[in-house]
């Protein structure tokens, strides 16, 4: 087996010789999981790219096109499989695991419903720019910078430092709102 061309054991696996699959994988196992963990994924993501790659290989055997180029396929097919992964993984929120440590008290609700009221008083302060501006991020972010632009009449290029002052101007207010 191991002086055939990776075409001819394509065939054979693909025919059903089990010798013939695991020459394909012991040839190529090094290189499929070397790409993995280029993409510095941890061993688990890892071994789950790894073996999404074999099961691709394993369900395209006759629909490969160029069976002398097994190498460049398997090697394409696991850099999609970890941009696959990655993509999934940046969408995924990371529940909180934590146990919370005690109940909220009446202080504590005292205190968010006084943070609260501090921060309305501050924002009520902000001129009407800033805070037309801050309530359509706040409450329509799917907006793209062209509607926001026209619909608080503020330059397109000049809406991240706008909101940038009136953030920090807020942040200010609250801040010195907290310390009267």
């Amino acid at each position: 087996m191991q002086d055939r061309t990776n075409a001819a054991l394509l065939a054979l696996a693909h025919r059903g010789d089990h010798a013939a699959w695991r020459e394909l994988v012991r040839r190529h196992l090094r290189l499929v999981w070397a790409v993995a963990r280029s993409f510095r994924l941890t061993r688990d993501d890892a071994a789950d790219v790894t073996q999404a790659t074999w099961l691709i290989l394993a369900e395209n055997l006759t629909a490969i096109r160029h069976p002398d180029r097994l190498t460049a396929w398997l090697v394409t097919t696991a850099r999609r499989e970890c941009l696959a992964l990655l993509r999934t993984r940046s969408r995924e929120e990371p529940a909180d695991l934590r146990l919370p440590d005690r109940s909220p008290t009446p202080e504590d609700a005292a205190e968010a419903t006084d943070t609260g009221t501090r921060l309305w008083r501050a924002y009520r302060t902000l001129p009407a720019k800033c805070r037309d501006l801050l309530h359509l991020i706040a409450h329509a972010p799917d907006l793209t910078f062209t509607r926001l632009a026209e619909a608080t009449g503020i330059p397109r290029n000049s809406l991240g430092p706008t909101r940038h002052r009136c953030l920090t101007t807020l942040r200010r207010r609250l801040t010195s709102e907290a310390i009267r």
